[in-house]
């Protein structure tokens, strides 16, 4: 009997976990981490205790990082299974798709609407919780892509090939929240789906890896 009440407790316990990342998720892509307290999240959810979020997650902080966790653990299996289909190429455009295709391909399986693209631009977008999130997605098939995309560029200068890689992070993360945004809005999109959005990405992140570098003058 005390299994089963203890059974019932843990299901109960997963499903508000659940529910209060799917609310905070949401609320902190419509209105920005800063401007949403652990109350209104709490409150969101449907939870007659405000101290719900605290007590199931932390700070406000444990929280964001909780559902970059969530969202990371299926975008890095994608990659995983991507990079076994690459092996060793040496096209740059290979090693692009596996940067590009798995948060988009996620973000097409939740359905719509979604918040997870510009979720991820608010928290990029704070100076602390940026190097967090950066810290907490850079896992084994992260360090592999890029690994890759290195072996297929020997020759750019390592303070070029830092600076184009903070062009790739920003377009990535800002391109993926604006399709997400103007799906919200019921705006038109220059792709009619997820998969073709990140084609058009794959070919201008790849344009820019491969650009000329123009000598400091």
């Amino acid at each position: 009997m005390v299994t089963v009440v203890s059974r019932a407790r843990s299901h109960r316990a997963d499903a508000t976990k659940e529910t209060i990342l799917a609310v905070a998720e949401r609320l902190f892509a419509e209105h920005g981490v800063i401007a949403v307290s652990n109350r209104q999240i709490s409150e969101a959810a449907g939870q007659g205790n405000n101290a719900a979020v605290g007590y199931h997650f932390g700070t406000k902080t444990d929280l964001v990082l909780a559902i970059v966790r969530h969202r990371d653990e299926r975008i890095a299996a994608i990659r995983a299974r991507m990079l076994e289909e690459t092996g060793d190429s040496t096209e740059v455009r290979d090693w692009v798709a596996c940067l590009v295709r798995p948060a988009a391909e996620h973000l097409a399986e939740l359905g719509s609407p979604t918040w997870y693209g510009r979720f991820g631009a608010q928290v990029m977008s704070d100076p602390v919780l940026r190097e967090l999130m950066i810290d907490e997605t850079f896992g084994p098939s992260l360090q592999r892509t890029l690994d890759g995309l290195n072996r297929c560029m020997p020759a750019l200068p390592p303070l070029v090939r830092i600076e184009r890689g903070d062009l790739v992070r920003n377009i990535l993360v800002h391109m993926l929240a604006e399709r997400e945004r103007a799906l919200a809005d019921g705006a038109p999109t220059a792709r009619s789906n997820w998969h073709s959005y990140a084609t058009g990405l794959i070919d201008a992140i790849t344009g820019l890896w491969i650009a000329p570098v123009t000598p400091d003058r």
